[in-house]
């Protein structure tokens, strides 16, 4: 008798968002953090910050994938991958998603990583208002 109870639970699988609206929010978000760079100003190392933690997290989905494909490979945990998308890694995590087809099904990450999406947009604005102030 086996104690995984994960052969017991359906996969929590639905269709992927389509890739048309991940690359659309990406465009969006990038001319709008260089128009608030212009016109607010916001300080230089804040596009800084989201290049460098999105190429980490870029790295980090690429590295699960190819775990994902070995059987007994250690995993990135789910809770690592939010967390760098929600400190400024999420446009990395775009990408990767659609570079390595990788979390782009399973329903209950999806709405945690938009989620931190939110979160990480609403952060930028607040700041960005204050600094407009």
């Amino acid at each position: 008798m086996s104690l995984d109870r994960t052969q017991d639970r359906p996969r929590d699988l639905s269709r992927p968002l389509p890739a048309g609206l991940s690359w659309g929010v990406l465009v969006v978000f990038a001319v709008a953090l260089a128009l608030a760079t212009l016109i607010v100003p916001l300080p230089w190392w804040i596009a800084a910050v989201y290049a460098v933690v999105s190429v980490v997290t870029f790295a980090a989905y690429g590295l699960d994938k190819r775990a994902a494909g070995r059987a007994g490979a250690r995993r990135t945990p789910e809770s690592t991958l939010l967390l760098l998308g929600l400190v400024a890694g999420w446009p990395g995590a775009l990408v990767a998603q659609q570079v390595f087809r990788h979390k782009t099904r399973k329903r209950s990450f999806r709405r945690a990583f938009w989620g931190t999406v939110v979160l990480n947009v609403l952060a930028l604005a607040v700041l960005g208002w204050f600094l407009a102030r």
